[in-house]
């Protein structure tokens, strides 16, 4: 009988010891990745997108850093980066929302592993030359925190096609996005395979907490 119990303590013990093992990767894997078929606003989906459905990765761009050099999809291989949509003239959300970011920065300052995308939507304001003073104004660090102009139609067929930032019918009504999408205060969240895994309001510091503590669950997930 004693040895039947002790049996018994072993096996239980056991369970629980191989559950908290496991808990870990179960909560890693709780973080969702975000296709076309997952986003509640069906309007602002590309509908051939949406026809798709699965499997969505962020496209392919080239623009140009506060630096004025080229940087392109090819430089986020392997990274985990957070992208926003600003522009520097903006008095209302655009402040705040880069304030947000700092915390960001802060919080993965230097690693490698981590970038921001900042993408101005009034690319013929913010030439390198302004997005260079406001990204020292933001105390960026240039290596780790890029912001981007281009083309206008470029920038935001991304923000719509890749990012679902611009709802269709925005861009046919001015061609290039209307003035709703220039307030967007999304932050998104993109892992090493240009996958989205989350949206987070970027003038609400308890979301980018959210933000942070989830980028720390991709990096643990992340191998070099």
């Amino acid at each position: 009988m004693k040895r039947l119990i002790f049996l018994i303590v072993i096996l239980v013990s056991g369970i629980v010891v191989t559950y908290f093992i496991i808990k870990p990767d179960q909560k890693k894997s709780d973080l969702p990745i975000i296709n076309p078929v997952d986003i509640a606003e069906k309007d602002v989906i590309d509908p051939e997108l949406l026809r798709l459905g699965t499997g969505h990765e962020i496209g392919t761009f080239e623009f140009t850093d506060q630096n004025g050099n080229l940087f392109s999809s090819e430089n986020l291989k392997g990274k985990i980066y957070v992208a926003d949509y600003f522009f520097t003239e903006c008095k209302s959300i655009c402040p705040v929302m880069n304030k947000q970011m700092q915390k960001v920065q802060k919080a993965f300052y230097g690693d490698k592993r981590i970038m921001i995308l900042s993408f101005s939507v009034d690319p013929e304001t913010d030439t390198p030359k302004k997005l260079k003073t406001y990204s020292k104004w933001m105390h960026a660090n240039d290596e780790q925190w890029k912001f981007l102009t281009g083309k206008k139609e470029d920038l935001y067929q991304l923000a719509r096609k890749s990012y679902f930032l611009l709802k269709p019918s925005e861009v046919a009504k001015t061609g290039d996005g209307g003035s709703d999408f220039i307030h967007t205060n999304n932050f998104v969240l993109i892992d090493q395979n240009k996958r989205i895994r989350g949206y987070y309001d970027g003038t609400n510091s308890k979301e980018v907490e959210q933000l942070i503590m989830d980028m720390h669950i991709l990096l643990e997930n992340l191998k070099y």
